[in-house]
């Protein structure tokens, strides 16, 4: 019988996937004004074509919690805003989306929120459906001002995405979502263009092992 390869399985300590497909050559150490709270659907830790973990550690001072429904002691703590601030879920309007049937969150004016360091942004990692269903089972996600990047004051790029099918028109990965929130929230575009391009390496390594 032909014995596995040892080499595949090996894993980072790091970055916690294969050495083979380490993610680490792309951690792109970025500093941020915002507080980001990444919320990641427990089917999304293994996925090797996922972004948040590069995300996370790209991010120093944000925050990566695993679950999909969380004791509201535990969420309430992870969504305090910083003192005299303000938090934000990154999600799109769905006005036309009544299957859920969950009360409209609260409005949000981006042109009035607080300075970026008195702000923390949630931002919920799975596919369209499992971030639907995080935000049905935990109603103090509900309650959060939305920011959606629909209505950011600059046009949206087309996804650099390429190894993940979109489940809805102009959806980003986790990253770049987060990546292009950050940029309207403090102002500054150039800052995580770096983290953006070494997303694009990222991609290219997993599509030269197949999307694996």
């Amino acid at each position: 019988m032909t014995q596995p390869d040892p080499v595949k399985r090996l894993t980072c300590p790091r970055c916690m996937r294969p050495q083979r497909t380490c993610l680490c050559g792309w951690i792109s150490p970025t500093a941020h004004a915002v507080q980001v709270l990444i919320l990641q659907h427990p089917l999304e830790v293994h996925q090797a074509k996922g972004s948040a973990a590069l995300l996370q550690l790209s991010l120093p001072g944000s925050r990566l919690e695993v679950g999909e429904a969380f004791a509201e002691p535990v969420l309430q703590a992870l969504l305090q805003a910083p003192p005299g601030g303000r938090t934000v879920l990154l999600y799109p309007d769905t006005p036309g989306d009544q299957s859920l049937q969950l009360a409209a969150p609260p409005p949000l004016d981006p042109a009035r929120l607080p300075e970026a360091e008195k702000l923390r942004l949630v931002v919920l990692d799975g596919t369209w459906r499992k971030s639907r269903k995080m935000l049905y089972l935990n109603p103090l996600l509900q309650q959060l001002p939305r920011l959606a990047l629909q209505h950011m004051p600059t046009a949206m790029p087309a996804s650099r995405y390429l190894i993940r099918k979109a489940q809805r028109p102009g959806q980003l990965s986790t990253l770049e979502a987060t990546c292009h929130a950050l940029m309207q929230l403090e102002h500054n575009e150039g800052r995580y263009l770096p983290l953006l391009a070494a997303f694009d390496g990222f991609v290219a390594q997993q599509l030269a092992y197949g999307g694996r």
